[in-house]
């Protein structure tokens, strides 16, 4: 299950475009846990990475 943190410690820019209703999930997700959108964008990013199925060979 995909839980919110708080916390990190070493960060890069970059920058992304996404679409506004991706934004607007994400910002409101934020608002809900008193979190900023980078944290969430972050931590969505991570779970994804983390779970995704690799094609097979």
């Amino acid at each position: 299950m995909f839980k919110l943190k708080k916390e990190y410690v070493e960060y890069e820019n970059k920058s992304l475009r996404l679409p506004k209703d991706l934004i607007a999930k994400a910002q409101e997700l934020a608002n809900k846990n008193n979190m900023s959108f980078n944290r969430v964008i972050i931590q969505c990013i991570e779970y994804a990475l983390d779970n995704v199925e690799e094609s097979e060979k």
